[in-house]
């Protein structure tokens, strides 16, 4: 090959005139890699001492598409000396010896696209047709039977006469334009299409079609385009006139110009279509768009300036200028209508008369403007101004602030998140009216419906004022309540709805309406049932028919108090009648009495459930929750629901709804359980004809609503006399010959488990592009099922092994209670994965969900399959064997059994303490209370015998650690350190924000937590006010975690906040002050001590090999050596090479085993493209330290979240600055490594050699 090269190259003209034409080589196999690029080298000579210096690569698999589409992005580009847009030819030259692993139609045909002439040359192990493929033309397909024949196709390739090929552009200078017209055919534009038709007759009347100059398509579109016809199907205007005459408006949403724009390129300029392109015939592209596109068009519009195609975009008010801009060849070529700011002028006019007829006042009226497009920003709060004159000057001085899209749903959520916070001036909890006028001028660009109905949930009163380019039924949605939606036609006639919104806002009398409940306490009930109506309960519907009578006359509906809604559901929800659709008994039991059983499948509770919040206990559904009265479900469900149901019950109980779940003995008992309010309201009937038992029950309980709720034990003890057991196996086509030998690997593994409906169960999936259980955990209770099932399989066959697709469908699907996994009773769980080959999808997430759930893994490859996967796909890197084929399963049988063996767990001693305090300026007066109460907790551990240890975190908008769990060893020091805490000061109070630090900085192992050795976790939280931001989500991190924490709050907090943020409902305490704090000291105690008695580590299966795991662990020191370096032959990974910046040095760790190395020393020069937070997180856990050390360019805020603690982000402004950064990474190395305690990963024994950067 490299002869042919060698060849090829000497041909060409040398010296001066080699300028003329430009060579580059590229090496490829899994994927590929360019030995020099276009503009490396100007001289013949350069180029062939390179090429005889070419080295073989090595590796598989064959990746000839990837190589091709490298090649459109990294070789054939302006950077990487191409002179395609000069109209210099471009020429590729391939030499395949085989089959590609991956498609190659879509990459030929982008090189195709670009006019790239490409000659496949292949040998008798190439695909002939594929060859075709590849190339531009059949002809230009050549082979020979072994590459030592290339020589016999170098004249046949000459003979081609390429020149004459090629050059024919230069030559000739073609006449005519191809015209393609692409008409947004959405519904917004139905009026408009009469004028859109028009335009394109009147510009087709000036063309030259009929002499063959030009040519016209035209396509309309809305979700997808349609060619209404090709360049090369009419050849006379008359023809195209007529078929323009004919046009008819698609209709259709939403408007995807991005997709349009796609099948453009892919479509219709195109040779097959009539392009003339490739014969250097200009192509114009005249877009008329009449509002903002619903996907992305970047990409789209830069591959048809890539193509040369000339576009002009003309757009409307609606249309968004600056994305006219970009998809038009120029700026300039971007055409429109109106300006889209100029409403903004009439939007602070409106704004002002609207405060203008406010009483305002510190303790009347507030007032704040928030501005948003992409993303949303406070010009100021509620308790910013607290006079008229200062909101109007203030109005008067914004600006507008632009952007592309408008995310009306992350708008939503700021306002929610930032603006009606008790810390931003907000007064929601002392009852006043929370009301949000938006001014929106087009459709969002996100969902809004989540943060919406948040907004809803609040009783916020939102007034949606839209435009002509507003989606009338978002704002609908949008607003508290449909009326509340209103319309211009364009923002200078604000004015005319002032009058209305007005009106509307003095009819609700708020006050009086809505909050009220603080004053008096309502009489009355909402009753809401649920009724399954899938399939299964086609029998059993008159008796829940019966059992809603019953209940529904022992109501007090007549006078006004009760009220009832009826919802049935099956796959999708559907009301019978409202809360408020009747108003007497006699009619909702008349209705009752007509229900008919709707039928279908499957059974989703979870989306019911969520419909309910939305739809059912809200204002306009008559609900009457933001009154205080109390909100009653009834659940009537008869087998397990298909969906997610933790969510949507969650989000029921945050409302206040107080949940009945009754089930039947097809009912899944623990999901009623998580359905229901607790526990002990999930109650269970063999059939629904039983129902009249429960009936007693459920009357009595308006008295019970309140009392003491049985607290559900966070926790779950280890069962290590029964093990669930998991086998994947890959299935895919290069396992084929080794699939015997894993079933008969499986087959023995079952010999010696002890099988049985309480003692081992076992399940097998076979994967290979998809996932296939063979049989669930729960299908067999006999070792002969067992072995008799797996003795029948067959191999699936397949061409890609997606492991990450198989894990996650093992979780989803096989590792559940309804499939018989036993995880909640704290079986532990193993998943034994027969691997073939490297996954060609992503194995990390899947793979850390699993280790997050406790999955013991173990990855057992073969010489085909990547070590470094297996490492990540097991739960330990120890638990990642090998063999060099599966049938040598056998000798790691004994080894995974020793692993296997079930240990019983240690009983930890001591507990891990881990306060933290609000130190927010509402706080300031109680600090002292808090700091005394710490130490008198402090005062009863025993801090001196390493059972306990403790640490504080103060927070308030951000979280600081005062000391860590392995700062101090001795409770002296402690209380020392606790003396001397100082008030932190700050607002808002983000307690998310500070359960999420703890969860990534202080609860790991580089922290001092032990909780991996399965020491008790628990966070006591004291908190003087509601969070501003969201608290959900990182309060059940934690409880993941296995933290128990108690949350003690004080008059300024949110009880249904504290709750949540416990590990348990019972664990929320409440003082009116801060002073007050002793007095629940000895009722903490009490619960402490109930709890962490009986508490176990929340993952078992770590539990069960904690003694296995931290016999591994005792032995890796931390003085291997660590070195710098020199690369051989260093090159920057970037393409096309950038010569400034290099770093020609890598670290390595000698001889360290797996997980003990725990520095970690990224060199970052960037703002990440991806995600940084996960892995992150991920690789604190372990306990690594990490450094990250960044320039100019990278971003601090996520310098620090990759850091394993903010003070080890250290900056620099360029890579050349880094040796001024050395002492400081020294010192900051030396100090985190001294203070490591035995008991984490990152101690030294002795001091760590020098760690340095040599200087060329």
């Amino acid at each position: 090959m490299s002869q042919t090269l060698y060849f090829l190259a000497e041909k060409k003209p040398a010296g001066r005139d080699f300028v003329k034409n430009r060579v580059s080589v590229v090496q490829y196999s899994r994927e590929p890699a360019v030995q020099f690029y276009l503009n490396t080298y100007m001289t013949q000579g350069e180029i062939l001492d390179s090429v005889r210096g070419l080295r073989h690569k090595g590796g598989r698999p064959l990746n000839t598409g990837a190589a091709l589409q490298y090649l459109s992005d990294n070789v054939f580009t302006v950077s990487a000396g191409s002179r395609r847009l000069e109209g210099v030819p471009q020429v590729l030259i391939l030499l395949s010896g085989g089959r590609s692993a991956d498609n190659v139609d879509t990459p030929a045909s982008a090189l195709k696209q670009l006019g790239v002439l490409t000659f496949a040359i292949g040998t008798r192990g190439s695909d002939s047709a594929e060859l075709q493929r590849l190339s531009s033309d059949p002809s230009h397909a050549l082979s020979v039977s072994d590459f030592t024949d290339l020589p016999s196709v170098q004249e046949q390739l000459s003979s081609l006469n390429m020149s004459q090929t090629l050059y024919f552009l230069a030559e000739k200078k073609p006449a005519g334009r191809d015209f393609v017209f692409l008409l947004d055919g959405s519904d917004a534009t139905r009026s408009g299409f009469p004028a859109m038709r028009d335009f394109v007759q009147s510009v087709v009347q000036t063309l030259s079609v009929d002499d063959s100059k030009d040519r016209v398509s035209v396509v309309q579109y809305s979700r997808e385009p349609a060619v209404q016809f090709y360049l090369n199907t009419y050849t006379t205007q008359g023809e195209i006139l007529d078929s323009v005459r004919g046009l008819r408006h698609r209709g259709g949403r939403p408007l995807n110009t991005g997709a349009a724009l796609q099948y453009l390129s892919d479509n219709v300029f195109t040779v097959s279509a009539g392009s003339r392109r490739l014969e250097g015939v200009p192509q114009v592209l005249i877009l008329l768009s009449g509002g903002r596109s619903a996907d992305n068009v970047d990409a789209q519009a830069a591959a048809l300036k890539q193509l040369g195609v000339l576009t002009f975009a003309i757009g409307t008010r609606n249309s968004d200028s600056k994305e006219l801009q970009k998809i038009a060849h120029s700026p300039t070529y971007a055409l429109s209508k109106t300006k889209a700011w100029n409403g903004f002028p009439a939007m602070l006019d409106f704004v002002e008369r609207v405060v203008e007829k406010l009483n305002v006042g510190e303790n009347k009226d507030r007032v704040s403007v928030v501005q948003y497009s992409i993303d949303a920003e406070a010009h100021f709060y509620l308790n910013t101004y607290t006079t008229k004159d200062d909101i109007v000057g203030s109005v008067r001085g914004l600006r507008h602030r632009g952007g592309r899209a408008p995310n009306t749903g992350a708008a939503l959520q700021y306002v929610r998140d930032n603006v009606l916070t008790s810390s931003a001036g907000s007064r929601h909890l002392q009852g006043v009216p929370q009301i949000l006028i938006l001014l929106n001028g087009g459709r969002s660009s996100d969902n809004v419906d989540t943060p919406a109905s948040t907004l809803k949930q609040l009783g916020v009163l939102t007034f949606a004022i839209g435009t002509r380019g507003s989606d009338s039924a978002e704002l609908q949605r949008l607003s508290s309540d449909p009326s509340h939606a209103l319309s211009v036609s364009d923002f200078t006639d604000l004015p005319s709805v002032q009058e209305q919104l007005s009106s509307v806002m003095s009819r609700l009398n708020m006050p009086q309406t809505l909050y009220f409940l603080a004053e008096k306490k309502p009489a009355g009930r909402d009753f809401v049932f649920l009724l399954d109506g899938s399939d299964a309960t086609r029998s059993g519907f008159p008796a829940m028919r019966d059992f809603v009578q019953s209940v529904v006359q022992t109501l007090s509906v007549d006078d006004s108090k009760d009220r009832v809604s009826v919802v049935q559901y099956s796959r999708e929800p559907a009301v019978q009648f409202y809360l408020n659709t009747y108003t007497t008994q006699g009619e909702i039991l008349d209705s009752v009495r007509g229900l008919r059983h709707r039928g279908g499948r499957p059974l989703n509770t979870g989306a019911a459930l969520q419909y309910l919040s939305d739809n059912v206990f809200t204002v306009s559904a008559g609900s009457r929750r933001l009154e205080g009265v109390t909100q009653v479900l009834i659940l009537l469900s008869g087998g397990r629901s298909a969906d997610n149901v933790d969510a949507q019950a969650a989000a029921l109980k945050q409302l206040g709804v107080l949940t009945f779940a009754i089930g039947t003995r097809n009912s899944d008992s623990k999901e009623l359980q998580k359905i229901a309010h607790s526990p002990t309201y999930a109650l269970s009937v063999s059939e629904f004809n039983d129902l009249p038992s429960v009936r007693k029950l459920l009357k009595s309980t308006p008295d019970i609503f309140f009392t003491e709720i049985t607290p559900e034990s966070p926790t779950i003890p280890v069962d290590t006399a029964k093990k669930d057991i998991v086998f994947l196996l890959d299935g895919s086509d290069g396992t084929r010959n080794g699939f015997p030998a894993m079933l008969d690997f499986v087959e023995r593994v079952v010999e010696k488990l002890n099988v049985g409906e309480n003692k081992d169960r076992v399940s097998v999936v076979q994967y290979s592009i998809d996932a296939e259980a063979h049989f669930y955990l729960n299908t067999y209770t006999t070792k002969d099922d067992i072995v008799g099932s797996v003795r029948g399989l067959r191999h699936r066959g397949g061409r890609a092994p997606n492991t990450g697709a198989a894990l996650q469908y093992v979780r989803d699907n096989v590792l559940t209670s309804s499939a018989g996994s036993r995880h909640l009773q704290g079986v532990p769980q193993i998943l034994i994965l027969l691997n073939g080959g490297r996954s060609s999808d992503n194995v990390d997430t899947p793979a850390s969900t699993l280790k997050q759930l406790g999955v013991l893994t173990f990855a057992i490859g073969t010489r085909g399959s990547d070590s470094a996967e297996l490492q990540r796909l097991s739960s330990d890197p120890s638990h990642a064997l090998s063999v060099s084929d599966f049938t040598d399963l056998p000798s790691v049988q004994e080894q995974l059994s020793s692993v296997m063996m079930p240990v019983l767990p240690k009983k930890p001693a001591g507990r891990d303490f881990v306060f933290l305090l609000d130190g927010s300026d509402a706080t300031r007066s109680g600090f002292p209370a808090m700091r005394d109460f710490v130490q008198s907790v402090v005062q009863t551990l025993s801090g001196d015998d390493s059972k306990n240890r403790v640490s504080v975190v103060q927070y308030s908008r951000e979280p600081a650690v005062q000391f860590y769990l392995n700062t101090y060893m001795t409770q002296g020091e402690i209380l020392d350190s606790v003396r001397g805490l100082r008030h932190k000061g700050g607002r808002p109070l983000n307690t998310g924000a500070a359960l999420q630090y703890l969860s990534d900085n202080v609860f790991t192992v580089s922290a001092g937590s032990r909780r991996l050795e399965g020491v008790p976790q628990v966070l006591i939280l004291l908190s003087g006010g509601r969070s501003a931001d969201n608290v959900d989500a990182q309060a059940a991190v934690l409880k993941q975690l296995g933290v128990l924490t108690f949350a003690i709050g004080t008059r300024g907090s949110d009880s249904a906040e504290l709750q949540r943020l416990s590990s348990d409902p019972s664990h929320a305490l409440s003082v009116s002050d801060f002073t007050d704090l002793p007095s629940v000291q000895e009722q903490l105690s009490s619960v402490m001590s109930r709890v962490l008695v009986r508490s176990t580590p929340r993952t078992p299966t770590v539990t069960v090999l904690s003694e296995y795991v931290h016999h591994k662990r005792r032995y890796c020191g931390f003085g291997q050596r660590v070195e710098t370096q020199r690369r051989q032959s260093p090159e920057h990974r970037g393409s096309p090479p950038v010569r400034q910046g290099q770093c020609p040095y890598k670290l390595r760790w000698k001889q360290a085993p797996a997980r003990c190395s725990t520095d970690s020393d990224p060199a970052n020069g960037g703002r990440s493209s991806d995600n940084v937070d996960t892995p992150a997180s991920t690789l604190k856990q372990l306990g690594v330290l990490t450094f990250a050390i960044g320039t100019r360019g990278s971003d601090s805020a996520e310098l620090q979240r990759l850091s394993s603690d903010p003070s080890h982000a250290l900056s620099v402004s360029d890579f050349t600055d880094l040796p001024s950064v050395q002492e400081q990474l020294s010192s900051v190395m030396s100090r985190v490594l001294v203070r490591s305690t035995p008991r984490t990963p990152t101690v030294t024994g002795k001091k760590v050699t020098d760690f340095y950067i040599p200087k060329s």
